[in-house]
């Protein structure tokens, strides 16, 4: 009788040990910055990547993903000083392969822009708030909205409204679990 209750109490550990590492896997999102539109000077003007940005919460561990066209703009990570005036970086801080994924690492503000000649002041340039959990409020734009003479024009669409995918980090949570359970399982059995 000792044995089942034993083992009993040894499942639920096993249990209880499994469900934690599930819960503390997150699931970073990839975006695809523009959505099919990609990295680009906007047709829809420089509210483009602002509007594309809002009501998303970007998340620590999250992937941007810039897809653009090599020969025609790269993606820099920039200051905000930098993001402002449209100036180029140091050469270290320059993708020009594409797709550029850029991993968010820390909570705040960043800056992305063309360093291609116009890009930027064209509105190829993109702010996004970066928080450390993803129980945080969305991002906003951070851009005012132009005004034309003939009042605000209508924000452009963003395109594809795919969910971002989340899968690759969700699949190496499992396997964390996995192994802990099996680790608990040798151990204990």
């Amino acid at each position: 009788m000792a044995s089942s209750s034993s083992s009993s109490s040894f499942m639920g550990l096993i249990i209880v040990v499994v469900a934690a590492a599930l819960l503390q896997c997150t699931a970073a999102a990839t975006y695809t910055v523009g959505d099919t539109t990609g990295w680009t000077i906007p047709s829809g003007g420089a509210q483009f990547y602002p509007n594309w940005a809002g009501g998303k919460t970007f998340v620590v561990g999250d992937i941007l993903s810039f897809n653009f066209s090599p020969q025609g703009h790269d993606v820099a990570t920039v200051t905000k000083a930098q993001y402002d005036a449209c100036t180029a970086p140091s050469e270290g801080n320059i993708i020009r392969t594409s797709p550029a994924n850029i991993t968010l690492s820390t909570a705040g503000n960043h800056y992305y822009i063309c360093t291609f000649s116009g890009h930027c002041s064209a509105g190829q340039k993109l702010t996004i708030n970066v928080v450390s959990s993803s129980t945080a409020t969305p991002t906003t734009p951070t851009t005012p909205p132009t005004v034309s003479a003939g009042g605000p024009s209508p924000p452009p669409t963003s395109g594809d409204s795919t969910p971002p995918n989340a899968a690759p980090s969700l699949a190496a949570g499992f396997r964390t679990a996995g192994v802990v359970a099996a680790v608990f399982t040798a151990f204990f059995l």
